[in-house]
């Protein structure tokens, strides 16, 4: 199921990334349905958990603007327009996941996908930034929240 849903988050940035630079292009045949659909398509046999596809995906959308709210503060020299678009969206989908997939993705789980969808689709140094910023996330959201007050490198 764990590389299941690696390549299924290979899906949804690949989606995410398309149906962002197709929307600020006014596209007017951008449809995020269609493109998760042909996206998914190439993957039909191997993705097992369609499902967490799906429900990633639409939440990433549905809570764009608060997670572009949330993340905003933990890379203040950049803003959130002027972030690759690649690590945009890992940085989206990573938060999604920490704040609101707790029940069924391990908070390191989240880090740790986030890093390696980095690794293969960003920049030389986007590993490291979306290290920094989920860690700060992890530190802001969840510690905070568990009362947790230990310090852990991620």
């Amino acid at each position: 199921m764990a590389s299941n849903r690696h390549l299924g988050r290979i899906v949804v940035l690949q989606t995410l990334y398309e149906y962002e630079f197709r929307s600020q292009l006014n596209d007017p045949t951008v449809s995020l349905s269609e493109i998760i659909m042909r996206n998914m398509s190439r993957y039909e046999e191997t993705i097992g958990d369609k499902q967490f596809v799906q429900d990633l995906l639409n939440g990433i959308i549905e809570k764009q603007v608060e997670l572009d709210t949330k993340l905003q503060p933990m890379a203040p020299e950049w803003p959130i327009s002027q972030i690759a678009r690649i690590d945009r969206n890992v940085l989206r989908m990573g938060l999604f996941e920490l704040l609101y997939m707790q029940d069924t993705v391990p908070t390191k789980v989240a880090i740790n996908e986030a890093i390696e969808l980095a690794k293969a689709f960003g920049s030389d140094n986007s590993s490291k930034f979306i290290n920094g910023v989920l860690g700060t996330a992890y530190k802001l959201f969840i510690e905070k929240q568990d009362g947790k007050q230990e310090s852990r490198e991620i």
